[in-house]
């Protein structure tokens, strides 16, 4: 039950680059944004501790401290940021109406929708650990692959995505083990085609990752076959999981127009939504590129077109 109500001329859903860069562009517009951070203030880049492509850090920067230097620029310009989580939205009433950790309701003149998308895990033991301590697992192959060159990787998954990112990792790596769960993969044609004629490219059909091993890093990957449960251990040091990313988009089903993976639907060229004053940036509406770079690039989009939103309505 509400015990709040407060009324925003601009609501960010979000603390990603996407959101963050919306929020200095709405700023310095005089759109006077509040931005609530959802459960992990900064989004994924907080789990990730080198970024080398993120343009005007040559020497590299660690995804904490670009997030927090995002979030320093957003508040400098006026920006509120809040911590709390979107529950609950009905984003067809006027205005739109949003509602934080179930007890405070927002009114709200616009809404970029900034909650990214989550990568998809195996949920071992050690690949959670692993994973959170910097030790050589990763979701994104463009992001760390290069921190693998000359090495052994292994990468999971068998759909586009996973060999998109194993052909990638094939241009650094001096060898990719693919671990594929069934007898086939799950790609399109042309992308099997890609990854079977890559000579540094093996394919472990009807495989699943059983154990990673390493202490502090990845030393290794035990892969169990699935039709003899043999134990085979490949001597990697690096690990990819590529089985795909949930938006988090949940609150807004039913509302708005989505694909059939949850990815919001926005106007090509734009960041706008089925619904007007509703935009959508970053990785919740993007499944092609989900880097930090284009992610804080359709932030600036979306906090445009709120602006010209607003400023058509007669609202700014």
């Amino acid at each position: 039950m509400s015990t709040t109500t407060e009324h925003i001329k601009c609501l960010i859903i979000g603390s990603g680059p996407a959101g963050y860069t919306a929020a200095i562009y709405a700023s310095r517009a005089d759109l006077h944004p509040v931005l609530y951070t959802g459960l992990t203030p900064g989004g994924q880049l907080t789990e990730t501790t080198e970024v080398d492509n993120f343009p005007g850090y040559p020497k590299g920067i660690t995804g904490p401290e670009l997030m927090e230097d995002l979030k320093a620029q957003a508040e400098r310009f006026g920006t509120q940021v809040r911590f709390g989580l979107a529950t609950k939205a009905d984003l067809n009433s006027a205005p739109k109406r949003i509602w934080i950790d179930d007890t405070i309701e927002i009114t709200a003149d616009t809404v970029i929708i900034s909650t990214g998308a989550s990568a998809k895990w195996l949920g071992l033991e050690n690949e959670t650990r692993l994973r959170m301590n910097a030790g050589g697992v990763s979701a994104c192959a463009v992001c760390d692959g290069f921190f693998y060159k000359g090495q052994d990787v292994a990468i999971v998954g068998a759909g586009d995505t996973a060999a998109e990112e194993a052909t990638y990792l094939s241009k650094l790596c001096k060898k990719v083990y693919m671990i594929v769960r069934k007898d086939e993969m799950r790609a399109s044609k042309a992308m099997q085609h890609r990854v079977k004629n890559t000579a540094n490219i093996e394919i472990i059909y009807n495989s699943e990752t059983h154990d990673i091993l390493g202490k502090e890093m990845v030393e290794g990957v035990v892969v169990k076959n699935g039709l003899t449960n043999e134990l085979r251990t490949l001597d990697v040091t690096g690990f990819f999981v590529a089985i795909g990313h949930k938006p988090n988009t949940d609150i807004f089903k039913g509302q708005i127009n989505m694909d059939e993976l949850g990815y919001i639907d926005v106007i090509a060229g734009s960041t706008k939504t089925t619904i007007a004053g509703v935009f959508a940036v970053g990785d919740c509406a993007d499944k092609t590129y989900r880097q930090a770079v284009t992610a804080a690039g359709s932030g600036c989009m979306g906090a445009l077109d709120a602006e010209r939103y607003l400023a058509a309505s007669g609202k700014h």
